[in-house]
């Protein structure tokens, strides 16, 4: 068995593998080392783990896992499924290197576009022949509602309800930040998509994030909704490593 651990910009996430099934899912605000050793006493069959961070991690519990585990810490020298073409692979997030091992996974052989809609929204695409090219970043949901409430004298911030469409014509003024965000971003991810078909005709898209039920209920596109596809690519990475 396998922990694989991804530390992202609001919420963790601790997933328990079984070959290539989740059997253990935890998502938390907050980690510790007395988490990860109540964890291990009790799944004591666990040998490997992988860690994938964007946000900063205690290096206590690095330390503790790697005095327990056979640890991986993805970073930008860990060998990878596929090539990464991206021209800066320093500052390529861990996060997006993971979904696209998940996609390129369940999808070999096929031109893929992942997107995966949390605290920003994220586009990756790999080509069929494993090549990692780069993609797109934008913001969240969450986080154009908090800047039309932040870099504006009036306007308020607005809590949406993301698994819900609104109508196209706001009536009043909570109604019309709904219509222009949620709207809005559909059609820039219609759009993405569609441009992408455009250069990459069969083109694969899979839809992950803390946000996809949204995109996924509304989008006009074809998609596949892979939850937990940077979980999926870690263990992936692991997997790939561990036979390396």
């Amino acid at each position: 068995m396998k922990l694989v651990i991804d530390i992202g910009n609001t919420l963790s996430k601790v997933a328990v593998f079984d070959g290539t099934d989740i059997v253990e899912l935890n998502t938390t605000k907050k980690i510790s080392v007395d988490y990860f050793h109540n964890l291990l006493e009790n799944l004591q069959d666990i040998q490997s783990s992988i860690i994938a961070h964007v946000a900063d991690i205690d290096i206590q519990i690095i330390n503790y896992l790697a005095s327990n585990l056979n640890l991986i810490v993805l970073n930008e020298t860990t060998p990878l499924p596929f090539i990464n073409k991206y021209e800066t692979p320093s500052s390529l997030g861990y996060d997006r290197i993971a979904a696209v091992a998940g996609a390129s996974g369940i999808f070999p052989n096929e031109n893929v576009l992942v997107i995966d809609a949390g605290s920003c929204i994220t586009y990756d695409f790999i080509t069929s022949a494993k090549e990692y090219i780069g993609g797109g970043i934008s913001p969240g949901l969450k986080m154009r509602f908090s800047a039309l409430n932040t870099f504006t004298g009036k306007l308020p911030l607005i809590n949406s309800d993301p698994e819900k469409s609104v109508k196209l014509i706001g009536t009043d003024t909570k109604k019309s930040i709904l219509s222009g965000v949620q709207n809005g971003v559909l059609h820039e991810v219609d759009g993405i998509i569609d441009a992408y078909k455009m250069l990459f005709p069969g083109l694969k898209i899979v839809l992950s994030g803390g946000d996809y039920k949204y995109f996924d209920k509304t989008l006009k596109n074809n998609i596949f909704a892979i939850p937990n596809i940077v979980l999926r690519g870690l263990n992936r990475i692991l997997d790939f490593n561990e036979s390396y």
